[in-house]
Parts: C-alpha cells; sequence; structure tokens
C-alpha cells in the first residue's frame, strides 16, 4: 500500500536524539541548521579544536537534507561555459573546479570516518530523452573534457545497458559522481560532529538573533548563545522573521516515489550498476535504485491544489515511457521536500554583517554545494581568507529575489501543466 512517508526516515539507521537548549551558553561558533553545510562546517572547524554548537529547529535531517533525492552530483544546473558568462571567466573557473571535487570531498567524509551513507561511487548519468537532450549532451561532454574531467558519452547498446531502457539513445556519464541515502548521511555527519566535541541540539528554533558588546546572541524561546562567529545553514527551511536570507531565492518543491524491493529481471535490468540518473526534460525526471534495490523516480513540483493520486499516475506514466514491457510497479512511498531556487542555478554567498556567514539557493545540488560551503566557511573563519569561498560574497539587496512568492506559484502552476501534459501524451 502506497502511504505518505519519506523512504529514508524508514532505511536510515537510527540515531539518538539531541538534547533541547534550555539554558544559556557560550561558543566561538555557533551554527543554525542541522543539514548538509550546518554539519560540515561544524566537522570542519571542530577538526581543528573550534568550539562549536549547532542549533536545530526540529530534528537533524528533517529539512531538505534528509528528503533529497540522494545524488552525489558535481557542478551545477548550469554548464561550465554559461557559469563563466554569468560570473566572469575566472570566477567561473573556479565555480567549476571546486564543485567539480565536492563529490570526493562527501565520498573523503564518509570513507574517512566510516558513515554508513549506503554510497555508491559509480557514476551518475544525464539521459537525453529526445533530440534537443542529446544535444545538450554533446556540449556538457565538450565542456566537461576540455577541463579535464572523467566523462564519457553512452550511445546504443552500451547506453541502454546503463539506463535499463532502449527509450534513451545517448546520455551522459560522469564518473566522479554516485549516491548515497542522504538521511544516513546527515545522520552520519552528526554524529562525526558531536565525536569531535560539537554541541548540538534540536528542537531548538533561533527566534532573535542579536549584536551586543561584539558578539552576538543566538536566542531561543527557552535559552541563548553567545558566540563570536555565526553560521546560517538553514537555506530553504528557514523559519521565522529574524532573518531575511529566505528572500534570496523562492521555494520549488521535488516529490519522490519509491516502489518495493526490486527482484529478478527487474533488479537485473533497471540502472543495474546502481548509477544515479536524471533525464532532459524541462521537468526532469529522476531515477535511482536504493540500498534495497527500490526504484526511486522524482520530479520538481509539489502536491498543492492536486488530487492524491495525481504523482502516482504521472509515475505510472514515467514507468510506461521508460519501461514499457515491464509489469506495473507497486509503489512503496512518497514524500516531499523543498528546495531553494534561483533563475541563473547559481547560488548565493552572503556575509550580511560582520561575523555572520550564510549561503542559499543550492538548487537542488544540496549534498554536494552543502557538503563543500560548509568546509569553506570553516576554512574562512579559521584564516580570514575570502579565497576560501568558491563564489563573490553578495550582499543581501542585490541577493534578494523580486516577486519570489509569485515566482513559485508560476513555477508550480506551470510543473503542474507539464506533468498533465506528460499524463496525457501532449508533451513526450
Amino acid at each position: 500500500m502506497l502511504q505518505e512517508q519519506c523512504l529514508w526516515s524508514v532505511t536510515a539507521p537510527k540515531i539518538h536524539p539531541y538534547d533541547e537548549l534550555r539554558s544559556d551558553t557560550r561558543t566561538s561558533v555557533c551554527i543554525i541548521g542541522g543539514g548538509y553545510t550546518g554539519l560540515s562546517a561544524a566537522i570542519h572547524l571542530a577538526e581543528k579544536g573550534v568550539k562549536v554548537t549547532l542549533l536545530e529547529s526540529q530534528s537533524i535531517g528533517s529539512g531538505g537534507s534528509g528528503k533529497s533525492v540522494g545524488l552525489v552530483n558535481a557542478g551545477t544546473w548550469a554548464r561550465p561555459d554559461d557559469l563563466n558568462i554569468a560570473l566572469g571567466e575566472v570566477e567561473g573557473e573556479r565555480l567549476t573546479e571546486a564543485l567539480g571535487h565536492a563529490p570526493s570531498l562527501v565520498f573523503d567524509l564518509i570513507s574517512r570516518y566510516g558513515i554508513d551513507a549506503q554510497a555508491t561511487q559509480n557514476g551518475n548519468i544525464h539521459m537525453a530523452h529526445n533530440a534537443k537532450g542529446e544535444a545538450d549532451v554533446d556540449i556538457r561532454y565538450e565542456q566537461l573534457k576540455r577541463r579535464g574531467v572523467n566523462v564519457e558519452v553512452l550511445t546504443g547498446s552500451r547506453c541502454h545497458e546503463y539506463c535499463g531502457t532502449t527509450s534513451i539513445n545517448k546520455a551522459l556519464l560522469d564518473h566522479r559522481t554516485g549516491t548515497l541515502n542522504p538521511l544516513a548521511y546527515v545522520n552520519g555527519l552528526a554524529k562525526v560532529a558531536t565525536e569531535l566535541g560539537v554541541t548540538i541540539y534540536e528542537h531548538s528554533t533561533v527566534n532573535t538573533l542579536e549584536k551586543s558588546d561584539g558578539e552576538w546572541y543566538v536566542r531561543t524561546p527557552k535559552a541563548s548563545v553567545k558566540a563570536e562567529r555565526v553560521i546560517i545553514a538553514t537555506n530553504a527551511y528557514t523559519e521565522g522573521e529574524w532573518t531575511e536570507v529566505s528572500k534570496t531565492f523562492y521555494f520549488v518543491s521535488y516529490y519522490q516515489i519509491a516502489s518495493e524491493p526490486l527482484t529478478g529481471e527487474l533488479a537485473d535490468r533497471i540502472l543495474p550498476h546502481k548509477n544515479g540518473a536524471w533525464d532532459t526534460r524541462l521537468a526532469l525526471s529522476s531515477f535511482r535504485r536504493d540500498h534495497d534495490d527500490r526504484l526511486l523516480l522524482g520530479t520538481v513540483g509539489g502536491r498543492a491544489c492536486k488530487p492524491k493520486s495525481f504523482y502516482q499516475s504521472w509515475a505510472n506514466c514515467v514507468q510506461k515511457s521508460y519501461y514499457p514491457d515491464l509489469p506495473k510497479f507497486n509503489w512503496q512511498y512518497e514524500w516531499y521536500g523543498n528546495f531553494g531556487f534561483t533563475q541563473d542555478h547559481i547560488f548565493r554567498v552572503l556575509e550580511p554583517d560582520e561575523g555572520i556567514l550564510t549561503a542559499t539557493a543550492y538548487n537542488g545540488r544540496g549534498i554536494t554545494t552543502g557538503t563543500l560551503m560548509g568546509k569553506c566557511f570553516a576554512d574562512y573563519i579559521l584564516t580570514g581568507d575570502r579565497s576560501s569561498i568558491p563564489l563573490p560574497f553578495k550582499t543581501l539587496k542585490e541577493s534578494k529575489v523580486a516577486l519570489s512568492s509569485m515566482k513559485s506559484v508560476f513555477t508550480e502552476v506551470g510543473l503542474t501543466l507539464y506533468h498533465a501534459g506528460q499524463c496525457l501524451k501532449i508533451i513526450r
């Protein structure tokens, strides 16, 4: 029976809950948000002996970090040459290089600390669903090979083998990348952080952030943390009126559905090398297998104003499109998450006041971008060197997205029409 529950909450190793902040405390760095960015920063600071306190408003991984697809991807949605146009060649190349090494940073943390993240590093596949998508694959391949990246174009029988479908005739395989259980990864990061001396508090929502006598007071309903530096690592799950961080992006939802574990021909055929994958559709479809051989399908879009069966119908349509000869899957779990989005697909790095750092709008690349930015923030705090950050700082004013709420609404309406068109076979 299909139930609305995040698969990762069922399959990730359990961790003990953390206490709520109930008494005032003092620290060197206070981190707000217990996701990839916050925990990566905490680990890299604690490794150097810095005292760190981390506040999470709900529980570790309850935001986007525990609900994502689990693709450990490199780069951004934008192609490298497009980043150079948007940022200038020097800054564009710097960002491309940094995010190119981000998957290795993730897998290194997993290996170094023995995190049970159910990770695979077999590469991920960008599948071209039509002629325009095939042209995009060729362009990305040329730009990445020019930069020495280990990628290859899959065609013919090799493409059919890797994708598990004859509906895709060309795809880009990026050998740097892979998959993991996102909640298991973020829970593992929290465990590592505490072992290094980081103090984590859950169910400790920040109400105000105030500066007095050169130090910051991070206040929750029951107590406060006094700190020299603050990292705001809440991104698309920022809550409350104490910060304007949420004005630097607009919200986009993401839906996922998971089948029962596959066996026999299904397990042997669909993504047999356990690669993660996504296609070149305007409203992309993502594909992957989990640790127990379930098939996960995902796409951009939320639940607003849709019948409960809407996405299940979409998933059945996608299955029929890519795997027309296979019996209909039995779906077990479905869930939604949110991510911060920008028109140019480039995240933002801000220093809104002296002693405060934040990054927002990872555009669906949170595992790698968040882990990288956590380390970069730690390096910047430790050295004072701004070159530790792979993007120029933006001011809050120039980062604000105009009419962000309307953009979210219009995006959702457009996605709904696109998915309806897929189901009605108007869009192929």
